[in-house]
């Protein structure tokens, strides 16, 4: 899996801000028009303000008018490899259950879609 995805990904890795846990994680989220938006993990002493790198893909696609995703990868030092917490897939779900998740670590690769990972999520528009 040799991909620009994966690149950016493991790159954004490399900004994490962790130095509670020591648990990198960065996420390449592509959008539907090609364009490729990167987040990292980035702790705080008080725990709950975190934001995990997913969730920081998704806030920088937004913000440049993104709404409509064709894949998401995320990477990270675990085997097997991570998927998105509860929270990051129910922001994901937003934009489309059937985003497709890959999680990278050192022992492989897995794949989802959000609809697998969250199969009933909370929405107002049912349709997604």
């Amino acid at each position: 899996m040799g991909d620009a995805l994966l690149a950016a990904a493991t790159a954004a890795r490399e900004q994490a801000y962790c130095p509670y846990s020591g648990f990198a994680v960065g996420a390449a989220l592509e959008g539907d028009d090609g364009r490729v938006f990167t987040g990292c993990n980035v702790e705080n002493a008080s725990y709950g303000l975190g934001i995990c790198a997913e969730r920081a893909a998704v806030a920088a696609a937004v913000a440049a008018g993104v709404r409509r995703f064709r894949r998401l990868v995320v990477v990270a030092g675990a085997d097997p490899p991570v998927s998105p917490c509860g929270a990051c897939r129910q922001v994901l779900a937003e934009f489309g259950a059937e985003l497709v998740v890959q999680g990278v670590g050192p022992g492989g690769t897995r794949q989802w879609t959000i609809r697998e990972l969250l199969p009933d999520s909370f929405s107002l528009t049912r349709g997604a």
